[in-house]
């Protein structure tokens, strides 16, 4: 896939799959449907690759942590 991809459909990605994803198993999933090379944005911030995307995700807390690894919500999803 090519051009960037916004932070909002990794998260809807992970409100598909319906259970936790470890750092590793999310980072796969986002590689296998985006390609390994993909480049990420977000409302706020430009020419993420995968890691980056995580770790600003991370940071703007729209993880929720759990013993079998990280899930978000719809209500993490910014509406713009």
């Amino acid at each position: 896939m090519s051009g960037s991809i916004h932070g909002h459909q990794v998260m809807e990605m992970m409100l598909e799959q319906g259970e936790p994803l470890t750092p590793t198993a999310l980072k796969a999933r986002m590689q296998a449907k985006f390609g390994a090379e993909a480049r990420y944005h977000t409302c706020s911030a430009q020419n993420m690759n995968a890691d980056e995307l995580l770790i600003f995700l991370e940071n703007k807390g729209k993880f929720i942590h759990c013993d079998t690894g990280v899930t978000t919500t719809a209500q993490h999803i910014c509406g713009h």
